[in-house]
């Protein structure tokens, strides 16, 4: 690590709701301008990051202990931006999707090995990036077009300087009031899970559908919420290891759900403005707020979501 001082089917069930109408696409250039260079004053320059050699469990343990979803893959000596791993990307070696073809083929299905393989083999190297004389606006675009949760800022050869994150672009969007409500901004018609669904099955339901998190929902109630972070510091944390006895990752794999739901819940309502949630979320360092009305699950409101509101107002 170095840092840069600059089978089954309610697993699969879909939670049918009635939702607000689209609110469509932002119009960026009809978007008041801000102004240039300012990405810079919101993005955390002190960069976390790993060299390409360094191991995919070296990369979760400093992803597990900084609390990241994703890590830039950067030269130890240049800080040059070699790539990046997400927290999508473990799942995705953890038999969600197509990254599992280094465990199963590379290493003959053992997934001890797999992890001590180089990052370099599931990290992503066409990354999004951003020039420091970047706009806020830059970044929204990105984020919202692409749905991107986190862009690197480069300089001169493709030097990392810094990372501006969703949370960090929501955080600046939510200082000027909004009208706007939870329901207008919240996702509805959800994939859902079960607390005894196999954790294999959740995670290529996140994998297929680019999910970030899937409700845990029993007999129509919220029994939590599952987040691919919540599997990476699973894994970061050293337990699976004491899970698994002959190296195959699906014996971990195939433990319910519940096993990583945590018993902290923080939920919304539909009528809570979108500046109170997005404080709450702030509050409490989360990413999503399940929405509630009459105790039933109606949506859910994600970080992704907030930025895409504030920026259509």
């Amino acid at each position: 690590m170095h840092r840069n001082n600059q089978g089954n089917k309610s697993a699969d069930r879909l939670l049918k709701m009635p939702g607000k109408m689209d609110r469509g696409p932002i119009n960026f250039e009809a978007r008041k301008a801000h102004q240039e260079g300012e990405i810079m004053a919101i993005a955390s320059r002190e960069v976390v990051s790993v060299a390409p050699t360094s191991t995919i469990m070296g990369a979760v343990k400093t992803m597990t202990e900084c609390g990241f979803r994703r890590l830039p893959i950067t030269d130890a000596g240049t800080h040059k931006l070699r790539g990046i791993v997400t927290a999508g990307d473990i799942i995705d070696l953890m038999g969600g999707g197509d990254k599992y073809n280094l465990v199963q083929v590379k290493h003959n299905g053992n997934f001890l090995p797999a992890i001590n393989d180089s990052v370099r083999e599931i990290m992503t190297k066409d990354v999004v990036t951003l020039p420091k004389t970047s706009r806020l606006d830059d970044a929204i675009e990105i984020i919202v077009k692409k749905k991107i949760g986190g862009i690197p800022i480069t300089h001169e050869g493709g030097v990392v300087i810094g990372i501006v994150t969703e949370r960090d672009v929501m955080k600046t969007l939510s200082l000027e009031k909004s009208s706007l409500f939870v329901e207008d901004a919240m996702t509805t018609g959800l994939k859902v899970t079960s607390p005894e669904s196999p954790i294999g099955m959740a995670t290529r339901e996140m994998i297929r559908h680019r999910f970030r998190r899937l409700p845990v929902v029993s007999d129509d109630v919220l029994f939590g919420i599952i987040t691919n972070s919540d599997i990476v510091r699973y894994l970061g944390s050293g337990q699976v290891f004491q899970k698994i006895v002959t190296g195959n990752i699906t014996e971990v794999m195939s433990l319910p759900v519940r096993t990583l739901v945590s018993g902290n819940l923080h939920t919304t309502t539909p009528k809570t403005s979108i500046n109170d949630a997005t404080r709450d979320m702030l509050d409490k360092g989360i990413g999503a707020l399940p929405v509630i009305e009459d105790t039933r699950l109606v949506g859910l409101v994600t970080e992704y979501d907030m930025v895409t509101a504030f920026s259509q107002e």
